[in-house]
């Protein structure tokens, strides 16, 4: 079986570390999951109740990382983060440490480009990791319609128990009127995709977490940010300090909104955590999945303190114009503005996209 890497963040180490050497420090603590996933000196939110009649998964995805950022305070959740290397995305669960409420935040579901199918190691890894420790989802979070990563969202919300809700912010409808007519995406398929559209800056509590999102558009227009406690899910509003920003050349999207969004999420509290939705590490740096707001203000590549708005402009204008489209554009999109809903398995059991 192969097992999954938990590496623990407490809150007086939780900070941005750019260089391999950083990741074999005493602040990183190493341990294989396999069953509770617990590392030294923490324990689960609850004590694992294994049950038959819950999702189980009984294979792990090879070379996934998850990052608890332990958090065990009134209003500050604990963060659970998983890096899909196969699309460099970082998802993640974000549970109350009192209540075990839990949110999901952007899951891939896996994609063989080759066959043109889809499988489900990784979300189901998500599922189990739930399972052991005794996390309610309540609901999963998209950041926006995702143009590099399938969408598993429609897949966990079937397989959670209890009712659960796929949330996204309200622009997404723009997107779903561009795209479904470009592939020819049956209206049905539209309908219902999402259960709650949310509107800039409207809050909702996580058992005792305040939860606010955040419209933060440029990379697409939809584009959105979850802002729980002190920790801020940017999605591709940002990325860490050495690989600096996202593209900004999709419909709708632009380099001038990318830009303040990007300032808007620096003028946060300087101690606030930045969880990036991709990480693509330069030379041998291990994948990481947050800066502190003082972190990217100083470091960042693209955006750091200092940086106008013309000189972002020109420069992510320049480089967007050198970039191919993203590999997995076309069936990302199709299933992305459907809530992940994709179509039902051929003859031979496989989903074809």
């Amino acid at each position: 079986m192969a097992s999954l890497v938990c590496t623990v963040f407490r809150k007086s180490v939780c900070r941005y570390l750019p260089v391999s050497s950083a990741a074999r420090s005493t602040r990183h603590i190493l341990r294989r999951y396999a069953g509770a996933a617990t590392a030294t000196g923490t324990r689960p939110l609850t004590p694992p109740l294994p049950s038959p009649n819950k999702p189980f998964c009984s294979a792990q995805q090879p070379g996934e990382i998850c990052r608890d950022h332990f958090r065990a305070f009134l209003g500050f959740p604990t963060v659970f983060a998983f890096y899909e290397k196969q699309t460099s995305t970082w998802q993640y669960l974000v549970a109350d440490p009192i209540t075990s409420e839990t949110v999901i935040i952007d899951p891939v579901l896996d994609y063989d480009i080759t066959n043109m199918t889809v499988s489900t190691s990784t979300a189901d890894c998500l599922l189990k990791f739930i399972v052991d420790r005794c996390l309610k989802v309540l609901r999963i979070l998209e950041t926006h319609a995702h143009a590099d990563h399938l969408s598993a969202s429609q897949y966990l919300k079937e397989k959670l128990p209890g009712e659960v809700s796929l949330c996204i912010g309200k622009r997404i409808t723009q997107i779903q009127k561009l795209f479904a007519r470009r592939y020819g995406v049956d209206p049905q398929l539209l309908e219902g995709a999402f259960d709650i559209l949310l509107d800039d800056n409207e809050e909702f509590k996580l058992g005792h977490t305040s939860c606010k999102v955040i419209h933060l558009p440029g990379h697409t227009p939809d584009h959105v940010g979850y802002v729980l406690g002190d920790n801020v899910f940017t999605g591709d509003s940002i990325f860490l300090p050495d690989v600096g920003s996202a593209r900004a050349d999709f419909p709708g999207g632009n380099a001038k909104d990318l830009y303040k969004s990007m300032q808007r999420l620096l003028s946060l509290p300087q101690d606030y955590k930045l969880f990036v939705g991709h990480d693509y590490p330069p030379g041998d740096r291990h994948p990481l999945c947050m800066a502190t707001v003082d972190e990217q203000r100083h470091m960042n590549k693209h955006g750091k303190t200092g940086t106008t708005e013309q000189e972002f402009i020109k420069f992510r204008q320049d480089r967007d114009a050198t970039l191919g489209e993203p590999k997995l554009l076309h069936p990302s999109l199709k299933v992305n503005i459907c809530g992940g809903k994709v179509p039902p398995p051929d003859k031979s059991g496989q989903t074809h996209v």
